[in-house]
């Protein structure tokens, strides 16, 4: 029998359907919340999980602005205690933790995008080379060529 959000063919082997549920109605359950807060009383659990699944299935299992390969082992395993002791440290091996981005600002219908923690939180905790290597990877990905000042 079929879920409804059916486990992606990408995820096979990745995580199991128990633990991207589990991921995807947290995420969902975040977001509305969150959503509520700025104002948008059309936010509902439903609505958001569907439109995070789509994303999901749409992304590939790869970040929408870098196309880097996420790890989807990681979702579910971020620790904020183990965070808060080790700092940037261990942040840097949650880079490629899936995150869900909102493709405008919260307050219209449900619209996101599937991204790395790090390129959804980059400007916070990355130091400048390594920001500005994360945007060339970005431009770069959608086709325009970087040029080195120098």
């Amino acid at each position: 029998m079929l879920k409804k959000y059916q486990l992606p063919s990408f995820l096979l082997g990745e995580v199991s359907q128990e633990v991207y549920e589990r991921w995807l109605r947290r995420k969902a359950q975040a977001h509305v919340k969150r959503d509520r807060r700025r104002g948008n009383e059309t936010a509902i659990g439903e609505a958001y999980r569907s439109a995070i699944h789509s994303a999901v299935v749409e992304s590939g299992g790869r970040d929408a602005y870098t196309g880097e390969k996420l790890d989807w082992s990681l979702i579910s395993q971020y620790n904020n205690d183990d965070s808060q002791e080790n700092g940037r440290h261990y942040k840097r091996g949650f880079a490629l933790l899936p995150t869900v981005d909102h493709v405008v600002d919260g307050t219209g219908p449900a619209d996101f995008k599937i991204c790395g923690w790090r390129t959804n939180d980059s400007k916070n905790d990355l130091e400048m080379p390594e920001f500005l290597a994360l945007c060339q990877a970005v431009l770069e990905h959608h086709g325009y060529v970087v040029m080195k000042r120098g």
